[in-house]
């Protein structure tokens, strides 16, 4: 990437993986634009960019990107301070690790929207299984792979953001025990890049989102 090649990233206010490609280029430093869109009423420009109708997208001078792994993937590849580590295998390990965040992000949806209590609980004992998982692959240091933040941290980042609203009207106890897993979380809350990723009313825009979905988390804020 040239230094004449802006960056604009195309996001949704509440969108997680619109989040994990701002965190990572803050991470490394790169100025960009943000563009939030409405995606009830999305503009034609938009419908003409995106082949898939979603976020993020991100254009790289006239060339558009679309889809989060292929965005993080180009970030770290062309720019500074790599958020992958250097070795294939432990890269290809991070990547699988990244893609149980993003399952993590479909129970999460599930949470949201559903009416139905017996799809909720399974949705809670989903994340409680694959939290403990990552638990016991969490070591000594504040993020994923010790103290260097790494891609992983930039995918969980807005996973554990989520918990930190749902915490503030319902205990969902999908963490309890998991000692490493809540210091990573606050390690990760208190990272600048995590913390500017999000509009500073995100809490309000996403309970006003669950109310919107009027299931059980939305019952539960009642």
């Amino acid at each position: 990437m040239t230094m004449r090649e802006e960056l604009t990233l195309v996001s949704f206010d509440l969108c997680p993986y619109v989040q994990r490609a701002a965190i990572a280029l803050a991470e490394k430093g790169a100025p960009f634009r943000r563009i939030d869109i409405d995606l009830t009423r999305r503009p034609a420009w938009f419908d003409a960019l995106s082949p898939l109708g979603k976020v993020p997208l991100l254009k790289v001078g006239g060339e558009v990107l679309f889809e989060s792994a292929a965005i993080l993937e180009y970030i770290d590849e062309t720019l500074p301070l790599p958020l992958h580590p250097p070795e294939p295998l432990a890269k290809a390990r991070h990547g699988g690790w990244m893609e149980l965040g993003a399952s993590i992000l479909g129970d999460i949806w599930v949470l949201e929207t559903t009416p139905d209590q017996v799809a909720f609980a399974a949705a809670i004992e989903a994340m409680k299984g694959k939290f403990a998982r990552i638990d016991r692959e969490l070591g000594a240091g504040r993020f994923f792979a010790g103290d260097r933040f790494s891609m992983v941290d930039a995918v969980f980042a807005p996973v554990f953001r989520y918990f930190d609203v749902f915490d503030g009207f319902c205990a969902l106890d999908v963490f309890d025990g998991l000692t490493r897993t809540a210091a990573w979380r606050r390690s990760l809350s208190e990272r600048p890049s995590v913390k500017e990723a999000v509009v500073p009313d995100y809490d309000k825009r996403l309970r006003a989102f669950l109310k919107e979905r009027r299931g059980v988390l939305a019952k539960r804020m009642a």
